[in-house]
């Protein structure tokens, strides 16, 4: 699989199997807290590819580790 249109519901949810917290919510996204990272994710759907590859660059996860929980 790619990192193309994917839902926010589904990246929240893999963002929780890496540890990731859900803190709080301003506007329409969503603030994640693990370890003192802290990332942002929109509530829109469908993610675009470069935003989902940011966020996975601020949690500190590869493209390949995320892809295996999809």
């Amino acid at each position: 699989m790619s990192l193309y249109n994917h839902d926010w519901r589904k990246v929240i949810k893999i963002l929780k199997k890496f540890g990731f917290d859900v803190t709080r919510q301003r506007g329409s996204h969503l603030i994640l807290k693990k370890d003192g990272k802290i990332i942002s994710v929109p509530r829109h759907s469908p993610i675009a590819m470069p935003t989902l590859r940011s966020i996975l660059i601020q949690a500190g996860i590869s493209e390949n580790d995320f892809v295996k929980f999809l």
